[in-house]
């Protein structure tokens, strides 16, 4: 059986949301037996990690799972510039393209998010209506500290202006936080960072945005020999204390969403696709 080509095409969003938000639909091969949206990371991450999420919609296609790849409002091919997006667009982008594809597959989708992506699709899960919400979430090397990973973005420009003349204004994270609170938008590895944004980013965690009732399958990626973090367990028994099941599974592979050239990480598609079981055990409602 041939494998069917995804197909792109634009979402429309909300009136005032900034235009359209492009997609590529990959359908199963064969009967559809479930769903899943993938949640892009941040900034380059995202184009980093593009052919990591094209071979997971084709791996999944082969286990009948249709998937959407969609570009989030501002990035990508998607209506609007980096400076106008905010989180909870991003928000609602991801609750706009999970109701496209159940109407499309008749399948509630699973939410697969990498790197921030994953705590986008952990908040998008929070805060969706029961009736809505998915009750599996799939994370790729999730963000743990939304303020951490701001610091991490922001060294970015930190590094840039390492080799600026003497009495270039400060780059230093802390007076780049300032001028954020302050209300000043920042050009941080050529993308315009709005201060809604960032202070968005600023104050997420991973483990309060588990919510009892969605399973989580989180894989992190790196040397499985080792023990997990500190930060890991921390967040992993802080979700279980809470009633959130969580299974963790560790690969060795390389960190594709920020690597100098592409690179992809078979171990991790192959997991990933070892779920398509339970993919569709999601509930599904044929329409």
């Amino acid at each position: 059986m041939n494998q069917p080509a995804a197909e792109a095409f634009f979402l429309q969003a909300d009136p005032g949301a900034g235009g359209q938000r492009y997609c590529l639909y990959q359908p199963a091969m064969g009967p559809c037996r479930g769903a899943l949206v993938y949640v892009p990371p941040f900034a380059e991450e995202m184009n980093k990690s593009r052919r990591m999420a094209a071979l997971l919609a084709l791996a999944l296609a082969r286990q009948g799972i249709a998937t959407l790849r969609i570009d989030l409002h501002g990035c990508g091919d998607s209506g609007g510039d980096f400076a106008d997006a905010r989180w909870s667009g991003w928000r609602d982008d991801v609750g706009q393209g999970s109701a496209w594809l159940e109407r499309c597959s008749g399948h509630r989708p699973v939410l697969l998010g990498l790197r921030l992506g994953a705590l986008l699709a952990l908040d998008y899960a929070a805060a969706a209506d029961p009736a809505d919400a998915p009750r599996q979430l799939i994370l790729w090397q999730p963000v743990l500290d939304g303020a951490t990973f701001l610091t991490q973005f922001l060294r970015l420009r930190t590094a840039g202006a390492m080799i600026s003349a003497t009495g270039a204004p400060d780059n230093s994270t802390s007076a780049l936080r300032a001028r954020l609170a302050a209300g000043e938008a920042l050009e941080v590895a050529g993308y315009e960072l709005a201060p809604e944004l960032a202070s968005a980013i600023d104050a997420l965690k991973l483990a309060p945005l588990g919510r009892a009732g969605c399973a989580l399958h989180w894989f992190d990626i790196g040397q499985p020999d080792r023990a997990p973090s500190p930060a890991t367990d921390k967040a992993l028994a802080a979700l279980r204390e809470r009633g959130v099941e969580v299974d963790l599974t560790r690969l060795d592979g390389p960190a594709f969403w920020g690597s100098q050239e592409i690179a992809t990480c078979d171990p991790l598609l192959e997991a990933t696709a070892a779920l398509a079981p339970r993919f569709a055990m999601e509930d599904a409602n044929a329409l």
